[in-house]
């Protein structure tokens, strides 16, 4: 039951408690013996025969589910007690089974592909922090709208498969969002589609890659969110490649990149730098007009 990912949480501050990926291993439940009230976390999948041992460890509070069977994904709504909770490669067609588990203050799902359906996570009332990787039939995220105790939210695709997300108006839905992390995503919306951003009035922390969307919406965000840690990119980054050369990144998504050191990069860093410029003063008119 190995797991290759990475912990993709961001570990500051105490939004996330659940055991990193790596560390998943040493909770297996053919490990640990059938009732134990020392058992708090434990793993388990469809291979494990013994796995109806979960519902004997009382003070059970963390599962980690890898590859589970329809069965075991049903089951788990019995563990009414469960506060964290990880589900990864299962391709459910409906993730109803998770409503009853109103105790869920930190969930993880990563390769959880079959239903498109996020409307059944408003019935945790206490969730606190979401990851969501690939999920392959998800494109439409209006279902996390209404969960009003989230303060951390995830959302990522692969490096060869971007999560597409339809808009962001979800997060209207969301007031409480302190931490908002965008990976591979790819949004179609035409701006100003980050506007429902700037409606999050308790961020703290965005992390976003500069080449995910257009150059306008990061002008935007730069503008919008004036005092939130990662919304800060200017017209470029300077990034290192093979050996000793370095690029300029233009922000936005395909908005190009100039080699460090020659001529004609700083005349193009030099004009994208008024174009970003530009670009800012008219995202200022665009944010007094919708605030009107």
């Amino acid at each position: 039951m190995k797991h290759h990912f990475g912990d993709l949480l961001d570990r500051e501050g105490d939004y996330w408690t659940i055991v990193p990926n790596h560390e998943r291993y040493a909770h297996e439940i053919g490990l640990v013996p059938e009732g134990s009230d020392a058992i708090t976390v434990a793993t388990f999948g469809a291979r494990d025969e013994s796995w109806r041992k979960i519902f004997t460890f009382p003070k059970l509070e963390e599962l980690t589910l890898h590859q589970p069977s329809p069965e075991q994904l049903e089951a788990i709504s019995k563990l009414s007690n469960l506060k964290r909770l990880r589900i990864t490669h299962a391709r459910p067609k409906e993730i109803d089974f998770i409503r009853p588990l109103t105790a869920v203050e930190e969930l993880v799902l990563e390769y959880v592909s079959g239903f498109a359906d996020l409307s059944p996570l408003q019935s945790l009332a206490t969730l606190r922090s979401l990851h969501l990787e690939n999920l392959r039939k998800v494109h439409d995220f209006s279902g996390l709208s209404g969960i009003p105790s989230l303060k951390y939210l995830s959302i990522d695709g692969t490096l060869d498969w971007k999560q597409p997300i339809d808009d962001f108006e979800f997060l209207r839905g969301l007031p409480s969002l302190e931490v908002l992390a965008f990976g591979q995503i790819i949004n179609k919306t035409p701006f100003p589609a980050a506007l429902p951003l700037l409606t999050l009035k308790k961020l703290k922390r965005l992390r976003l890659t500069w080449n995910m969307l257009p150059t306008a919406e990061y002008a935007l965000l730069e503008v919008g969110l004036p005092g939130v840690a990662g919304a800060q990119w200017g017209p470029f980054t300077r990034f290192p490649y093979s050996g000793s050369e370095q690029w300029f990144e233009f922000t936005g998504k395909g908005a190009g990149r100039a080699k460090c050191g020659l001529a004609e990069s700083e005349r193009k860093c030099a004009e994208f730098a008024q174009k970003y410029e530009r670009l800012k003063q008219e995202a200022e008119t665009v944010i007094s007009t919708a605030v009107k």
